[in-house]
C-alpha cells in the first residue's frame, strides 16, 4: 500500500511582507506598515522624559513614524523642543516623520515658537 506525502503547511505572510521564494512581486514590493505613536494630552516638561524615552525607542524605525497628535491639550517649549529634537534627528537619517490628527494646542505652539519648518508642517493659517 502506498502511503500518501504529507503536504507542508504553509507560511504565514506578516507585516506586508511576502514569503521566502513567493512569486508575487507585488507582494515584494509593499512598504512596512507606518508606525504610531500616539502623544498624550498633556505634554509638558512633567512629561517630557516620558516622551523622550517613547520617541527613543522610534529613532532608527526604518519605516514612517506617524505622530498622532490629535490627543494634545496642553504643550509647552519642553514637550516640543523633545518632539523637535526627534524630528530632526529623524530628518538627518533620512527616515520620515508623518503627523495624524489635528490639535490646535499643538499648532499654535509651533507656529508660536517658529517651529513649523522644522517639525514639517504645513504653514498655519493664522
Amino acid at each position: 500500500m502506498k502511503q500518501r506525502k504529507q503536504a507542508m503547511p504553509s507560511r504565514t505572510i506578516r507585516r506586508g511582507r511576502a514569503a521566502r521564494g513567493s512569486q508575487e512581486p507585488a507582494a515584494r514590493a509593499r512598504a512596512p506598515l507606518p508606525t504610531v505613536f500616539q502623544i498624550a494630552a498633556e505634554c509638558t516638561v512633567a512629561d517630557a522624559g516620558t516622551l523622550c524615552s517613547g520617541l527613543e525607542k522610534l529613532l532608527k524605525d526604518p519605516g514612517v513614524v506617524k505622530l498622532d497628535i490629535s490627543a494634545i491639550q496642553r504643550i509647552d517649549t519642553a514637550g516640543l523642543q523633545v518632539i523637535g529634537a526627534f524630528a530632526r534627528e529623524r530628518a538627518a537619517q533620512q527616515l520620515p516623520v508623518a503627523w495624524q490628527g489635528d490639535s490646535a494646542a499643538f499648532a499654535s505652539a509651533a507656529k508660536l515658537l517658529g517651529l513649523t519648518a522644522l517639525l514639517g508642517l504645513p504653514e498655519l493659517q493664522g
